[in-house]
């Protein structure tokens, strides 16, 4: 049996990188046919020196690093922490574990290690006061309030020791492979530390998966307690384009950012660790922000559900439709997608039955010889297997393949 691999029909890039080279089941990498000769690349420049111990730049749609700097080195992430805390709190509302308006008792703990007299960030919440889940994730996104992440994680796994369990298993599921978690608000410990590219990872995840909290983000101010506090994200104010996302400072970690800004249908984040001062550090995010926009695109190739080729499955007979489930969006250097080209690698020896969500494959997006976007691919339906006469004649050809 043979099963037909598509480079698919790519008229965004600019040409046709066609299609269809047959190649025996049990390979199933993709035979390509040689594309078209590639246009002269426009220069992209190194990206900007910027004076900071480590930085990450990413295109939030392709989840693809364009930059970056000392990105995979384990860093003190002080109130960056937030991020992750605030991922693992949209999760629980999400679950329903959570609700906005439900009223959180405010610990002992939470108000020792997190409140005024701790000397780190705080939302001024009073002990032993209930508190909402709202006004918490206020006080910690913009306030960066350590007292609240704490009552949040309380609220969330009833103690912060298991709180970090989760976050570090949010972690491992997003691919944070740089990254352990010991505590909610971002206290020191050598025990608690990240990278520049995890965070980055973190944001775009925070950005696409909870819109209806990201929002958060670009809050200038928050009052509570009859205190008002600002958010420290200078770049809120110095750049219209940037809504997000949180700052961290502590001495040892000096002082990182992560920022995020959306341009002319692209967002961007940016991550900076271990600058010298708020300034330098904002200055560091707008140049690796102007840098990506000014020299990448981001195009959207597939849309999620769109039949990305066909395929032969053993015991069912006639082709069936592959699909991607979500979208499929690359980046490039500008005026350099017609250098792309995308293709399906189906698994081999694919038999019926096959669950509409069991992935067969994977579409690849490459340029040149590096891959620069990838999406598990899918039967469009279930596929059920067929007559008698054709699960007999393939489980013999199965024996003999």
């Amino acid at each position: 049996m043979r099963t037909r691999h598509s480079l698919l029909t790519a008229t965004l890039f600019g040409a046709v990188l066609l299609a269809n080279a047959a190649a025996p089941s049990a390979a199933h990498a993709a035979a390509a046919v040689a594309p078209p000769a590639p246009a002269a690349a426009m220069p992209v420049p190194p990206p900007p020196a910027v004076p900071t111990r480590a930085y990450a730049l990413l295109d939030v749609a392709s989840n693809q690093v364009l930059a970056a700097m000392n990105e995979n080195q384990r860093m003190e992430p002080a109130s960056l922490t937030k991020l992750m805390t605030a991922y693992v709190v949209f999760h629980a509302l999400e679950d329903g574990k959570l609700k906005l308006e439900q009223e959180v008792p405010i610990s002992e703990y939470a108000w020792r290690t997190g409140g005024a007299k701790s000397g780190g960030s705080t939302s001024f919440l009073d002990l032993g006061s209930r508190v909402r889940v709202v006004d918490l994730i206020q006080g910690m996104i913009v306030q960066s309030g350590n007292d609240a992440s704490i009552a949040l994680a309380e609220a969330v796994a009833g103690n912060e020791a298991t709180f970090a369990v989760l976050m570090n298993q949010h972690a491992k599921r997003l691919g944070m492979t740089g990254t352990n978690w010991t505590n909610s608000p971002g206290l020191p410990d050598p025990n608690q530390y990240t990278t520049a590219r995890d965070l980055a990872i973190l944001c775009g995840a925070i950005i696409r998966e909870f819109p209806q909290y990201y929002r958060w983000y670009s809050q200038r101010e928050f009052t509570f307690n009859g205190i008002t506090q600002r958010n420290r994200n200078g770049l809120l104010d110095r750049d219209p384009s940037v809504d997000g996302i949180k700052t961290g400072h502590t001495s040892s970690a000096g002082y990182n950012l992560a920022s995020s800004s959306f341009r002319n249908g692209m967002r961007l984040v940016s991550v900076v660790m271990g600058s010298d001062g708020f300034r330098t550090r904002e200055d560091a995010s707008a140049a690796l922000l102007g840098y990506g926009f000014s020299f990448f695109e981001s195009r959207r190739l597939y849309r999620a559900g769109q039949q990305v080729g066909t395929t032969t499955v053993f015991k069912f007979g006639d082709p069936i439709n592959v699909v991607v489930r979500r979208d499929l969006v690359a980046t490039a250097p500008r005026g350099q997608f017609a250098n792309v080209r995308a293709q399906l690698i189906l698994n081999p020896r694919l038999v019926a039955p096959l669950a509409a969500n069991q992935p067969i494959g994977k579409v690849r997006v490459s340029m040149g010889d590096r891959v620069i976007a990838e999406l598990p691919a899918f039967p469009q339906q279930a596929v059920e297997p067929g007559n008698v006469f054709r699960r007999l004649i393939d489980t013999v050809r199965l024996w003999l393949a």
